[in-house]
């Protein structure tokens, strides 16, 4: 490393620990640029990123289709005026395209900015359509960090954190089909569920236990609300991870890779609640933004053009063998792999998040980028598009990383 390049990474690393305010850990590492599975640092050093922005980035970075889609809309116009007062071409396109690969019966969509807003906004609208409160959700769920969101997650370890939340949220234990049955009454507004719960270590819900929750949603007339900001758009082998459960949801949100790295969400309702919501119900500045419209409708069209659903199903199960053997081979650090399609995790015998912690910090230093979950997860969620032999190259950088701890 040249002086230059050190001065520069410190310079970096100097100003965002001095002027930003430090709300997340952090790796040393300056990240440059990207192209596909791969990121450049400061240094000339090269990463296979298994992170994706948290999922973001499902085609890899810096795909020729979003970049053309960004070009092409900057040129025109990046935002409208007065916003959801006027009408965009770029938001009519999305809407098109969005409408050919949701679920059946959810035939309204409105944009937003984050996965967080997009929950937000559906919890709000099952209040206002049923007349009621309560908020049921599932533990170790995970929903966003707003106020709200944070409300109906059940991670019960940041509970004290922000204390007292908003009321009338409880919380139900994965696969407890006699909770959900005290749980979800007639003053229930929403029942809110993630198919694969993502912070909660990439554990997926039955579809017994899935369908159970539709069945009484129906009965006591509560909303179901399927979050799928992190599931959608491919990562789980499905184009929706609900796609594969047979179950109807009343609202789906949608976040993360929808726009392939830039900030943009979305909700989508049925016909009957959207007859029952009107003007001023919901809304923000950046609600269908123009220029993130363009970008999610190319990031559309090439998961379908390059059928990467189903190539997020094929190479989810090689990928999910290849971490069980690893698992196999070092069964004194690793006690299981989980996964669903490209959504992957490796659970630890600790749930030390030091030890996870430093597994993170090893792979790294052997070119490899994973996430660091709480509960002794690591977790994997490669570009939609990678290879087998980039993911061959990844599993060899995580095996040289735990043998060297």
């Amino acid at each position: 490393m040249s002086e230059k390049t050190g001065d520069t990474k410190m310079h970096v690393m100097e100003t965002e620990n001095n002027l930003g305010l430090m709300l997340c850990q952090k790796l040393p590492l300056v990240i440059e640029r990207g192209e596909g599975a791969w990121v450049w640092d400061d240094q000339g050093n090269t990463y296979l990123d298994f992170t994706s922005g948290w999922g973001v980035t499902c085609l890899g970075h810096s795909h020729p289709a979003m970049i053309q889609a960004l070009h092409e809309q900057a040129g025109k116009i990046m935002q409208n005026p007065n916003s959801g007062f006027t009408y965009s071409p770029a938001r009519a396109a999305l809407l098109q395209s969005l409408q050919q690969v949701l679920p059946a019966g959810l035939d309204r969509t409105f944009f937003a900015s984050s996965g967080a807003e997009a929950n937000d906004a559906a919890v709000k609208l099952a209040r206002k359509v049923t007349g009621r409160v309560n908020v049921v959700a599932i533990k170790d769920s995970f929903h966003g960090r707003t106020l709200a969101a944070l409300s109906m997650s059940g991670d019960t370890n940041s509970a004290s954190r922000f204390l007292p939340y908003l009321s009338g949220h409880s919380f139900v234990e994965r696969e407890d089909f006699s909770g959900l049955q005290n749980a979800i009454t007639s003053d229930v507004a929403a029942v809110i569920v993630e198919p694969v719960q993502g912070e909660g270590g990439v554990r997926a819900l039955s579809p017994e236990f899935f369908q159970e929750i539709r069945r009484l949603c129906d009965q006591n007339g509560a909303l179901l609300v399927v979050d799928e900001v992190q599931t959608g758009f491919c990562r789980t082998g499905h184009f929706f991870a609900i796609d594969d459960y047979k179950v109807r949801p009343d609202i789906l949100t949608m976040g993360k890779g929808i726009a392939g790295g830039l900030p943009f969400a979305a909700f989508s309702v049925t016909q009957a609640i959207a007859q029952q919501v009107g003007v001023g119900d919901h809304g923000g500045t950046y609600c269908g933004n123009p220029l993130s419209c363009a970008v999610a409708k190319a990031v559309l069209d090439t998961l379908l053009e390059q059928k990467l659903s189903e190539h997020a199903a094929m190479m989810g199960e090689q990928a999910l063998n290849d971490l069980e053997q690893l698992a196999e081979k070092y069964p004194q650090s690793i006690a299981c792999a989980r996964g669903k399609g490209l959504m992957l995790a490796l659970q630890l015998r600790t749930d030390d998040q030091d030890l996870v912690w430093a597994l993170t910090a090893a792979c790294q230093r052997n070119g490899l980028l994973v996430i660091p979950t709480r509960g002794g997860v690591l977790r994997l969620l490669p570009p939609l598009t990678i290879s087998l032999v980039q993911w061959r190259d990844g599993m060899s950088r995580l095996e040289a990383a735990l043998s060297g701890l």
